[in-house]
């Protein structure tokens, strides 16, 4: 007969001690994210940045922290099968009322696939599947809020709507940003509907915070019809706010929730709330991702493996060795019914990389901790991931014994992958300029450069820029996601090459000049970038400056300055400035007035 609940007095203890370890992580991940509505009113950027890039720790610092525990209060390896059975059950039950039980869950795994060999990999002793239902969960405050404009008109309400979030910073001019923003919605329906008895804006109680902009995201409800919306808050020259654009596409919203863009900061006490909401704007956007841009990352782990597990469910089609040139470092397998890749650090690099699996797992972490600026990929990384062995390719499975037979083991039907990183899948930028016309290579190699460029003044130098280490988004836009030779802009030289002593020597193939590790000569990109006629026409008329050092010094200097530049997730044309920018020109022009000088 099994034991009842409530007769074991070691395993309540140590569900306990499980409940206290996530309860102090959410506590402290919490108010890491309230304190970006401090930086936000401060314009303490910097502050901010670092806060995100802490934040990342937090999980494992804290999982760290409860396996300790364990292993000295209880002596948790050598808790026998039925304790752990009961200590899942005490811990379900103290999730009933509990407000993140789905992250709880994930932070049980976490920290009992510490302790439990693999072999226990199993829903008697974890959460392969929720135990809690996240719906209707009770929040305060509340996850978003209602306003109904039949009361005192749309005006008035958009303006109560930003008024709300209670910024401890003036606006430039809100009436003027509520006309605009009321213009921009009228453009965009084409016409104002007729306002039903049920019409109302819900909005997200919590702005979202990332670099220098607070978002305001919601959605309008009328009859039928529903109408997402996003509105960006930045801050003037002058230190005052002012709304910078409204996105009411929902792609351009999603947007905005790309993983390769830096995580929002937000003050959640129920964060299933947040995702179920984002998701009823954005139904395309997977849960796993939405977490992961919440600073959940833990979480969108275990929602995307659930969601992977589910796949193989329901299709049929195999793994196999994804197409394009091999990498020296990474072994890349997808499944082509899925849109993600699988990447495995192999056990032998090619000998033009001079670094080890350790300097690999390092330049990985590195893309987690610095602002991605929605150039570069963002990474979900696995351990002892157990995957079916009949959906492997017998090609997949002999590369894998030939270049990383330590990264992997067979154990009957399972290949368990002891270390890997999945990405979203792109088509490689190599495959696309081949395959376009003239006006599509043109449109990439801006894409391209433009993606250098943002990367170098967010202070990440790529290293190896080969046009197969980037990617082409559904969007059209160029992302990096070959993170093996990163590393900061601050920590290179850009030099110019010296002139040859002699001209014979110039042309001897020979370089006749000495370069450190971390020297980089800019006018050698063309020699292995530029082959192609029309790729080299297009760069050299956008690009060109990318080939010389003068670029790459002065993008070091602004970093070393202090200064951050301003990345926006929308175009030019949807922002306000220039409406009201070009007003306030001609204002100064009445009133014979010139601009204040900015620094």
């Amino acid at each position: 007969m099994e034991p009842l609940i409530g007769e074991n007095p070691v395993a309540q203890a140590i569900a306990h001690a499980l409940i206290e370890g996530f309860d102090k992580h959410y506590r402290i991940f919490r108010g890491t994210s309230r304190r970006a509505k401090e930086y936000f009113e401060a314009a303490q950027w910097r502050e901010q940045l670092n806060a995100v890039r802490e934040r990342v720790q937090f999980y494992d610092d804290r999982v760290d922290e409860t396996v300790r525990r364990l292993h000295g209060e209880f002596d948790a390896d050598s808790v026998d099968n039925p304790t752990w059975q009961q200590v899942k059950l005490h811990f379900i039950g103290m999730l009933i009322n509990h407000r993140q039980p789905e992250l709880a869950e994930t932070f049980f795994n976490s920290v009992t696939t510490r302790i439990l060999h693999r072999s226990y990999f199993n829903n008697d002793y974890l959460f392969a599947r929720p135990a809690i239902s996240t719906e209707f969960i009770e929040s305060y405050p509340p996850v978003y809020s209602s306003y109904y404009p039949q009361d005192d008109g749309l005006r008035a309400t958009v303006k109560r709507i930003v008024e709300d979030f209670d910024w401890q910073r003036s606006f430039e001019d809100l009436d003027r940003d509520v006309g605009l923003i009321l213009r921009a919605i009228r453009t965009h329906l084409g016409a104002w509907p007729k306002m039903e008895v049920n019409c109302q804006l819900q909005v997200l109680y919590s702005a979202f915070y990332r670099n220098k902009t607070a978002y305001i995201i919601g959605k309008a409800i009328n009859g039928y019809q529903e109408y997402p919306f996003s509105v960006a808050v930045r801050h003037n020259d002058a230190g005052l706010l002012y709304i910078d654009a409204i996105l009411l596409d929902p792609w351009r919203i999603s947007v905005l929730f790309s993983l390769s863009r830096a995580y929002f900061m937000v003050d959640m006490e129920v964060p299933s709330g947040y995702v179920q909401f984002l998701r009823s704007i954005m139904p395309n956007k997977p849960r796993s991702e939405l977490y992961t841009m919440l600073g959940l990352g833990k979480q969108g782990k275990t929602m995307f493996f659930r969601d992977l597990v589910a796949h193989l469910r329901h299709s049929n089609d195999r793994f196999i060795i994804a197409p394009g040139i091999r990498g020296l470092v990474m072994l890349v397998f997808t499944l082509p019914s899925y849109p993600y890749v699988f990447k495995i650090i192999k056990d032998v690099f090619g000998s033009s990389k001079n670094m080890d699996r350790a300097t690999v797992q390092r330049k990985y972490l590195m893309v987690k901790h610095v602002d991605r600026v929605g150039r570069m990929a963002d990474t979900l990384e696995f351990s002892n991931a157990a995957l079916p062995l009949s959906r492997f390719h017998p090609a997949l499975l002999e590369e894998l014994c030939t270049l990383a037979p330590s990264a992997f083991d067979v154990e009957g039907d399972k290949v368990i992958i002891k270390h890997f990183y999945i990405e979203r899948r792109m088509t490689p930028l190599n495959i696309y300029l081949e395959q376009a016309g003239d006006d599509e290579v043109e449109q990439a190699v801006i894409e391209y450069g433009n993606a250098i460029r943002e990367l170098a003044v967010a202070n990440i130098f790529p290293g190896d820029m080969l046009w197969k280490n980037f990617g082409v988004t559904r969007y059209g836009r160029v992302v990096f996601y070959d993170y093996d030779e990163i590393e900061y802009m601050t920590d290179m030289n850009f030099r110019r090459i010296p002139p040859a002593p002699y001209e014979d020597m110039e042309m001897s193939g020979e370089p006749w000049y000495c370069a450190g590790p971390m020297d980089v000569f800019p006018e050698e990109f063309a020699t292995f970038l530029l082959g192609s006629p029309r790729v080299r026409k297009a760069f050299v008329k956008h690009h060109r400056d990318l080939l010389e050092p003068a670029f790459w010094q002065q993008a070091q200097q602004r970093i070393r300055d202090g200064y951050i530049e301003d990345f926006f997730p929308y175009p030019l044309e949807l922002r306000f400035c220039r409406q009201f920018g070009s007003a306030a020109a001609k204002r100064r022009r009445r009133e014979g007035t010139r601009p204040a000088r900015t620094a």
